[in-house]
Parts: C-alpha cells; sequence; structure tokens
C-alpha cells in the first residue's frame, strides 16, 4: 500500500510503502476485541477491600443469653446483619491480569493497524517538529494533518520529541505515544494516526 508522506504544512512531499504484512494484515475483530479486553483488565488496580465478620473488631461477647428472652438468637454484634457489622459477598483484594500471547498481541496490533489503513486513518508525516513548545503550534499542525479528528500521534522517542510532548499535552483530542508502546486502547479510542517516517519504523521493527 502506497501511501503520501505529508511535511508540516500538509503538502505532499514523497511517497511510502506500508508493509502489507502489518498493514494490510487479515482483520481479526474477536482477536482485537480479546486484545482490548486484556489491557483494560491489566489496568484495573484491584486493590478494594471491605471487612467480614472476622475482620471487624468488637462483637466478642454473646449479646444475650440463647434462649429465654423471647428475641433471636444472636452469636455477636459484629454479625452481617448488625449495624456496624462485617459484609457478606462484597469485593475483595484481587489481581484481574489476564495473559495473552506476544504473537497474538502482535496480530491483534497487525488488525488495527490494517484497519486504520484501509480507511484512510493513517496520516505519514517525513517530520515532525515545533520551533518551540507551544500548544498553539501543534494544535495548528494537527488541523492542516487531520482535521477536526483525533489523533494519536507516534514518536520514535521521548527525548528528541520533548518539544512535541509538551505542546501536544494540553490538546484534549491528541495523545503522543512512544511508537514502542503502540497498543490496541488507543488504535481504537483515536479516530486518525500520525506516523512520523522515523515511528514507522520502529512499528516495522516491532510487528514486520
Amino acid at each position: 500500500m502506497e501511501v503520501e508522506v505529508l511535511n508540516m504544512e500538509g503538502k505532499k512531499v514523497s511517497t511510502v510503502e506500508l508493509p502489507a504484512a502489518i498493514f494490510e494484515a487479515p482483520i481479526n475483530i474477536d482477536l482485537m476485541h480479546q486484545a482490548f479486553v486484556q489491557q483494560m483488565a491489566n489496568a484495573r488496580l484491584g486493590t478494594h477491600e471491605t471487612k467480614v465478620k472476622s475482620d471487624v473488631a468488637g462483637g466478642g461477647r454473646k449479646p444475650w443469653r440463647q434462649k429465654g428472652t423471647g428475641r433471636a438468637r444472636q452469636g455477636s454484634t459484629r454479625s452481617a446483619q448488625w449495624k456496624g457489622g462485617g459484609k457478606i459477598h462484597t469485593p475483595h483484594m484481587r489481581s484481574y491480569i489476564q495473559s495473552m500471547p506476544k504473537k497474538m498481541r502482535q496480530a491483534a496490533l497487525r488488525s488495527a493497524l490494517s484497519v486504520k489503513a484501509a480507511e484512510s486513518m493513517i496520516v505519514v508525516v517525513d517530520e515532525l517538529k515545533v520551533s518551540e513548545p507551544k500548544t498553539r503550534l501543534m494544535a495548528g499542525a494537527l488541523n492542516t494533518l487531520v482535521g477536526e479528528a483525533s489523533a494519536l500521534v507516534l514518536i520514535p522517542s521521548t527525548e528528541e520529541y520533548e518539544g512535541v510532548i509538551r505542546s501536544t499535552n494540553n490538546i484534549p483530542d491528541a495523545k503522543v505515544l512512544n511508537a514502542n508502546y503502540i497498543n490496541i486502547r488507543d488504535l481504537m479510542v483515536f479516530d486518525k494516526l500520525v506516523l512520523p517516517m522515523a515511528a514507522l519504523d520502529l512499528i516495522k521493527a516491532n510487528l514486520g
């Protein structure tokens, strides 16, 4: 698949051939969904915790004798039916982590990238830079490249693109991401993918 390479002003400067193995891969919706669910599950902290009867302080003495009072038998004021008692069937600390083989995750990414390519949602730029870290400059460049669509901007490294990162932080419909950390969630959430040539080389190395 051959696409145009643009500059920051949105003008065509050349063309590039996107590798078919990555951008024209078979689209597997089920695999993409599985990868998305796995990523979202792994982001959960699982630190929720509630106290059961044995965790609540007090209630060591039987409230009243077993028989002869006319009241229901009770063993502890820390039982669930008492105010301040323990809870039943409530959440406890756990891990939500799901495992997924690396090759399956890579195949899901290739599927997502192929969807973007098929829908002409990939914008390749020759170089991504701003003269100074100003939101106004990056917002203008993204408006030229993607219009009103939301944009996921991939960069090859964070050190060399510090100005781009700082310029994009305050743009609500844009996100800068290191190409090494490309993931299924961001590919699905953002409309268009802004891809500098240097970042394209990283994707070829990681998914090719």
